[in-house]
C-alpha cells in the first residue's frame, strides 16, 4: 500500500509518500514541503497548493491519503489556514476516488514514537530511524508528513478490523431485532 501523508498548512505544507510492506516494513518514496507566499491572496495560495497536490497525486499514485486532523489551536488564523489546506488535499483525493483518512497529532506521535506527547525532535529522530534515512527530513513539516503516512500504514489493519467488527455487530443486532419482531408478531396473533 502506498500512502500520501500530508501535514497541512498554508505557509508550509508537508508531503510524504511511503510504501508499506509486510508487517511494519515501510520505505520512503518522496518527501518535500510546499510553500506558499504569505503576502499572496488566500485564493492564490490555495490554488498553488492545489496544483502541487495534483502533481504529487498524479506522480506517486497513492492508494490512500492520510491528513493530520485539525485540532484546536490557540491561533485562529493558523487553524483556518490548516483547515483550508486540508480541504484542498481532501478534495483533490476525492476527485480521484482515493480514500482520505484523518489522524490526530497524538495518534501519529503515539504510532511512531510510542508516546502521544512526543515533540517534533523525537518525531524527526524516529522517522529518520524507521525509514533508514541518511539525513533527518527538514523542516519538521516534512517529517510530520512521513509520520502521518507511517501511522496510517501501521494503524490501517487495526482500523479495518474494527470497522468489520462494527459492521458484523450491526448485522447481528438487525437480525436479532427482526427475530424478536417476528416472535412478537407470532405471539400476538394467538
Amino acid at each position: 500500500m502506498r500512502v500520501f501523508g500530508v501535514d497541512p498548512g498554508l505557509t508550509r505544507c508537508g508531503f510524504g509518500v511511503v510504501d508499506g510492506g509486510p508487517g511494519r516494513a515501510v520505505r520512503c518514496v518522496a518527501v518535500d514541503v510546499v510553500r506558499t507566499p504569505v503576502d499572496a491572496d488566500l485564493a492564490v495560495r490555495l490554488l498553488a497548493l492545489s496544483v502541487e497536490v495534483d502533481l504529487w497525486l498524479d506522480r506517486h499514485q497513492p492508494d490512500v491519503v492520510a491528513i493530520e486532523r485539525v485540532f484546536s489551536q490557540h491561533n485562529v488564523r493558523t487553524a483556518m489556514g490548516t483547515a483550508q489546506a486540508s480541504g484542498v488535499v481532501a478534495l483533490a483525493a476525492a476527485k480521484r476516488r482515493l480514500p482520505v483518512v484523518f489522524h490526530t497529532p497524538s495518534e501519529v506521535k503515539a504510532a511512531v514514537t510510542g508516546s502521544g506527547r512526543a515533540d517534533k525532535k523525537q518525531i524527526t529522530a524516529m522517522i529518520t530511524k524507521i525509514l533508514k534515512l541518511d539525513a533527518a527530513p527538514k523542516p519538521a513539516d516534512a517529517a510530520d508528513a512521513l509520520a502521518l503516512a507511517i501511522c496510517h500504514h501501521w494503524r490501517a489493519p487495526m482500523r479495518t478490523r474494527m470497522e468489520e467488527a462494527e459492521r458484523r455487530a450491526r448485522e447481528m443486532a438487525e437480525t436479532h431485532r427482526a427475530r424478536i419482531a417476528a416472535a412478537a408478531k407470532r405471539g400476538g396473533g394467538r
